[in-house]
């Protein structure tokens, strides 16, 4: 993962098809991105990496710079919760089959589990310095998450840990659910990236990106029966059918890095922007 200079004050962005207060995009903005509303984060420079609903309505994400997991309310409202280590660097986030939601700690080698209440539960992994990234409830009632060097790890709600090499070397990011009762992920090579598909019974397909040096990263189900994910390197976002065709979408905020993804409760796609920092929000074509 790309890491750069954080300036600024951290942002919401939000992206809808209509104008709102007066501002539009330039008429570069591609087919399914619109206008912008901005709101503040009250943590500045926090580096936000990935955002997940609850079913309350409610998104949580991580701030991977200042060890802390955000919670904001379709309205604007956020919370801010201190994991116990700083240095933790949070970042995969997902809802879990028991109500809590589920995060990974990529510098601490963790698997971390809050309540809606804001208690914190670590969960260290087998591996040493596996850094795991992306996190999803799996169609089996438990976790699944990337992790390095080249594993899928499955974690229960109870905290008991496997883990799963995948036969290539690439490294996986991050891991969605998809509408066909598998496991999606993506891979990080360094060249032209991948995604994969892994079976609860554990059959791997992959599929080539067609842009090379765009490093996929996050990924997540949409409402549109598809997968979207982000390119951090290519300033893109991906969508990959069920059947593997691949689309990729510009998003008009040069060097913006999008990373983290998912599905929120408004039947829309949000996603975080690593670089500038922003949260982002889209509505599927």
């Amino acid at each position: 993962m790309k890491r750069t200079r954080i300036t600024g004050t951290c942002i919401i962005l939000l992206l809808s098809w209509l104008s709102l207060s007066g501002f539009a995009l330039a008429p570069t903005t591609p087919r399914g991105l619109g206008s912008i509303t901005l709101f503040p984060i009250p943590t500045p420079n926090s580096q936000p990496g990935s955002i997940a609903a609850d079913p309350h309505g409610n998104l949580w994400f991580t701030e991977a710079k200042k060890g802390t997991i955000g919670e904001i309310t379709p309205s604007g409202s956020i919370t801010e919760f201190k994991t116990r280590n700083r240095h933790s660097r949070p970042w995969g986030i997902t809802l879990g089959p028991d109500g809590n939601v589920w995060f990974t700690e990529y510098n601490a080698n963790k698997i971390g589990r809050i309540t809606p209440q804001g208690t914190i539960t670590l969960f260290p992994l087998p591996t040493a310095r596996s850094a795991p990234q992306g996190i999803t409830a799996g169609p089996d009632g438990n976790l699944w998450f990337a992790e390095g060097p080249n594993k899928i790890g499955r974690i229960t709600p109870k905290g008991s840990i496997t883990e799963f090499p995948i036969p290539s070397m690439n490294r996986p990011e991050g891991i969605a659910t998809g509408p066909d009762g598998n496991l999606w992920f993506t891979e990080s090579n360094g060249s032209q990236g991948q995604i994969g598909r892994i079976t609860p019974a554990g059959k791997i397909t992959e599929f080539s990106l067609p842009s090379f040096l765009t490093d996929p990263f996050m990924i997540t189900a949409g409402s549109d029966g598809n997968l979207w994910f982000t390119e951090i390197d290519g300033n893109q976002i991906g969508r990959i059918t069920p059947a593997g065709t691949i689309t990729e979408f510009p998003i008009p905020i040069e060097g913006s890095d999008p990373a983290g993804i998912t599905l929120g409760p408004d039947g829309n796609i949000w996603f975080t922007q690593y670089s500038v920092p922003n949260i982002g929000q889209i509505t599927p074509n």
